[in-house]
């Protein structure tokens, strides 16, 4: 029996897997620490302790607590499973890790998906796409690794087969819808026009006439500036409940010039709980007809701020060097932004190197100091209508950019503020602009017309924030090497 004071070990666990399975919930750490000396040799109380820490950004002593996990329970898949996602989120070699929780679990998914991450952090990309080649010719439905192997082509550099994979295996499963998705999204994500139109005739061969096949043959059309076939086909989509749906026929409207409309359909899901993929539409319409609401959304001068932050940060000279060598394993993403360039993999302020600790809790504290600045909370607001602290990241990642690269316009519609930290710039060459951050311009294959309000000059050592449903994009340079980090700060529920 515990003594006076101490924890029920199995009340604490079960009150613990509770708090973990609650969004926004910590479990009491304090209460776990006392139950571990009641129960030291209890593995399932470390594995809790790892994964508390882990949620709470401190991955650093989550991996000692989930190797002792480990050591009291190798067999255990789900211990083996954290330890291996968490030394590869701590920028450690993974691939040991990953190959002993596979051999407690042979064949799961999400380890096979795992071991390919920690095989591409240290270099190994053949080894990562010959290994998942042998774990499709065994799972040839497997849709999810599918869209990783092309993932993994394309950051290679293939551009023109990248998806051949998905052929090879829809030849032996015609009828396999969800491969046929996966393949028409990672070609749509590419913008390859005319190859996801032969996809979606493939398709329909196989399937006949369904709506994932007229929508993104919209799209195609659309993107592709037939508006004659476009315009057709989206209309029978007009009534559906989907915001994926109906964000591509708001950009449908806007570059047809139908503003009233879009207006309309932008305003009535601006009430709806998939908002997020509206806002920076919103404000693209309201720029484009005067309406007073721009002012309210993006107007205001304390939504962006650019902070000297340097003598925070470790030295540039040390980052700089460090980036380089993570961008060596790195590649162009197909879902990013990034032209000309590459970007880092994983999350970045994860790592447990001292020299990236510190630039986390630099960056925190300047994020803390933008936040405190904001206006007054306004529930109806998408930047101002949640709680304010603490100050936690969705992502952090490197972007490495040479000659002519730039970052074409996006949003972040999941976060809460954006951001660009300069840690290398090239010898100026064209003017403030070369290279420069700018604020509110629209995609450009949208031919909208709408310039950027905000230019921001690029600077060594200074932290711009944004708001993450503002369209952000960088002007392209000429020679030299570009090198930033930028992160996603979390909405909090």
């Amino acid at each position: 029996m515990p003594g006076r004071g101490a924890a029920d070990p199995a009340q604490v666990l079960d009150q613990a897997i509770a708090a973990l399975n609650t969004p926004g919930a910590q479990p009491d750490l304090e209460a776990i620490d006392r139950a571990l000396k009641v129960s030291p040799h209890d593995a399932r109380l470390w594995h809790i302790q790892g994964l508390t820490h882990r949620r709470q950004e401190r991955r650093e002593l989550a991996l000692p607590a989930l190797e002792r996990a480990a050591s009291l329970a190798p067999g255990e898949p789900l211990i083996l499973h954290g330890l291996a996602r968490t030394t590869l989120e701590a920028g450690l070699p993974a691939i040991d890790a990953y190959a002993r929780a596979l051999r407690a679990n042979p064949g799961d998914p999400e380890l096979l998906i795992g071991l390919v991450s920690a095989l591409s952090a240290e270099g190994r990309i053949d080894q990562a796409r010959s290994g998942l080649e042998r774990a499709l010719a065994t799972e040839p439905r497997w849709a999810e690794g599918h869209a990783l192997l092309s993932r993994l082509r394309w950051s290679s550099g293939e551009r023109e087969k990248f998806t051949s994979n998905f052929d090879l295996a829809l030849g032996e499963h015609p009828l396999d819808l969800e491969l046929r998705r996966q393949q028409i999204l990672a070609l749509l994500h590419a913008g390859q026009w005319t190859a996801l139109l032969r996809s979606i005739e493939a398709g329909r061969r196989a399937l006949g006439d369904l709506p994932l096949f007229d929508l993104n043959e919209a799209v195609a059309f659309d993107e592709s500036g037939e508006f004659g076939r476009s315009t057709a086909l989206f209309k029978q989509f007009a009534q559906v409940e989907d915001a994926t749906v109906q964000v591509r026929r708001v950009r449908h409207l806007l570059r047809t010039g139908q503003l009233l409309a879009a207006k309309l359909l932008i305003d009535r899901w601006l009430e709806h709980p998939e908002q997020a993929t509206f806002w920076p539409y919103a404000a693209t319409a309201w720029r484009m007809t005067d309406d007073p609401r721009w002012n309210w959304l993006e107007g205001d001068s304390r939504f962006v701020t650019v902070v000297d932050i340097r003598r925070q940060l470790p030295s540039l000279d040390a980052l700089t060097a460090r980036l380089r060598q993570l961008h060596q394993s790195s590649g162009l993403f197909l879902e990013q932004s990034v032209r000309s360039g590459t970007q880092t993999g994983g999350n970045l302020f994860q790592r447990i190197e001292p020299l990236f600790v510190q630039l986390r809790e630099a960056v925190r504290e300047a994020v803390a100091e933008h936040v405190r600045g904001l206006p007054e909370p306004d529930p109806h607001h998408p930047l101002l209508r949640g709680p304010r602290a603490p100050v936690q990241f969705s992502g952090a990642w490197s972007v490495r950019l040479t000659a002519g690269g730039h970052h074409a316009s996006h949003v972040h519609p999941l976060g809460w503020f954006s951001s660009a930290l300069y840690i290398k710039l090239p010898t100026a060459d064209g003017g403030i602009e070369a290279g420069a951050l700018v604020l509110g311009g629209p995609p450009a294959e949208l031919k909208l017309g709408v310039e950027p309000f905000r230019v921001v000059e690029p600077r060594e050592g200074h932290l711009a924030l944004f708001p993450s449903t503002m369209w952000h994009g960088t002007r392209p340079f000429g020679d030299g090497e570009r090198i930033t980090v930028a992160f996603d700060v979390s909405l909090q529920a």
